[in-house]
């Protein structure tokens, strides 16, 4: 049923048009890499591949975020935590991959382990040989710690800048404790030195291609998962909670229960996001949890434009590309030209570039009506008739500075 409303909806075009965009460059990109020659002009190199895929994984975190800012009002400062729990329990399968091929040979420990003394496996590690387990981790871990803190955090009623500060405080608490070394998870160095996944090897090209159509593939998924949440009877509650969450709860809605939802299943979107990066670069470490990246998401949704589902995942891509771009010409000047991006966008595109097109879009054809009916001559002015408070009348009355013609006796 769903499925149908997605077709048959006309206003809902763009994210169809996105989501078949999403799964031709999931067929295409990977033809083009292992198929077509190296010398032909069509070829994708395999090191774009892998680039574009963590782009791709980027912007599946940025629409992760969208859903809770942009159509709820929860701005969270604190996601790149889900991004790095989903990536640390893709990082511990792959680790347990490795098996006795490691530096020291150890056919169970990993090499940190062996490295600082570890004498058994540790608990939590048992059944991350299993890509099933893993996978439920991914899904569970940044879940659950999102179920927990919304909890508490909402039926607190903590809002505003206040939950986006122990957002920001709840991924640095992480971050701090993910560098201990006796947390047993890498410390400082992380986990690294992948060799394979599902049994291929995580450096060939058909598999890093293989990654890319699965991130592709996935943020089609998140963008019609997300378009059906929002376009529901619940989305529309959840905007509800974002524009009045005081006239929301006085017409009986748990208000708390509503962002519970919403945050939950987005933390479970970064995690997933998370668990596709990581093969693709090869390395998960504490330097995931660092605030300033999950500062970095709210500049992709607020760059492409919040609350418009596509908007996140162009700001995402357009972000990463410019700074790839732009980080090896100026490296030391990049972190300014963030900054000042973000005072642009904000002073000048507070719509952000989606929100801007369809404003635009929206005027444009506003226009074009007004001149078809003026031409046509039944043009009639959109403004309504401006209310005025009468002197004649008793206070508390109002009336039209239009007011109709009164009937002849």
């Amino acid at each position: 049923m769903i499925t149908g409303r997605f077709f048959a909806a006309g206003a809902d075009r763009r994210i169809a048009i996105t989501i078949f965009m999403l799964l031709a460059v999931a067929i295409i990109v990977p033809l083009l890499n292992l198929v077509v020659s190296p010398t032909s002009a069509f070829y994708v190199p395999s090191y774009i591949v892998a680039l574009t895929g963590k782009y791709l994984c980027y912007a599946l975190l940025a629409l992760a975020l969208d859903l809770v800012w942009g159509y709820c009002g929860i701005l969270s400062l604190g996601h790149g935590a889900f991004f790095a729990l989903g990536g640390y329990a893709m990082g511990m399968y792959l680790m347990r991959q490795i098996g006795s091929r490691g530096v020291y040979g150890n056919p169970i420990l990993p090499d940190f382990m062996v490295f600082l003394n570890y004498k058994e496996l540790p608990w939590f590690w048992y059944g991350f040989d299993h890509f099933w387990v893993a996978a439920i981790m991914v899904l569970a871990v940044p879940g659950l710690l999102a179920f927990v803190f919304g909890w508490f955090a909402f039926r607190s009623r903590v809002t505003g800048v206040y939950l986006s500060i122990i957002t920001q405080a709840m991924t640095y608490a992480l971050l701090l404790a993910f560098f201990r070394n006796d947390m047993g998870f890498g410390g400082n160095n992380g986990l690294t030195d992948f060799k394979d996944i599902l049994g291929f090897n995580v450096q060939a090209d058909a598999t890093r291609s293989a990654l890319f159509a699965a991130s592709a593939v996935m943020l089609a998924l998140a963008v019609f998962v997300t378009w059906a949440i929002v376009g529901s009877k619940y989305g529309k509650l959840l905007m509800a909670v974002r524009d009045a969450e005081s006239r929301t709860r006085f017409l009986g809605w748990r208000a708390e229960n509503v962002k519970l939802f919403a945050f939950t299943v987005s933390a479970v979107m970064a995690g997933i996001a998370g668990a596709l990066y990581v093969p693709q670069v090869g390395i998960i470490n504490p330097g995931e949890f660092e605030p300033s990246n999950s500062i970095e998401v709210v500049i992709w949704a607020a760059v492409g434009g919040r609350g418009t589902i596509v908007g996140p995942i162009v700001g995402a891509l357009l972000v990463n590309a410019g700074k790839s771009w732009f980080t090896g010409v100026l490296p030391e000047f990049w972190l300014f030209a963030l900054g000042g991006l973000f005072v642009a966008v904000t002073l000048l595109l507070p719509k952000g570039i989606i929100g801007m097109w369809d404003s635009w879009r929206g005027n444009a054809r506003a226009l074009r009506a007004a001149s078809a009916a003026e031409e046509a001559g039944t043009y009639v002015d959109p403004a309504p008739p401006k209310i005025v408070r009468a002197a004649a009348r008793t206070p508390g009355e109002w009336s039209s500075s239009n007011p109709e013609p009164q009937p002849a006796e």
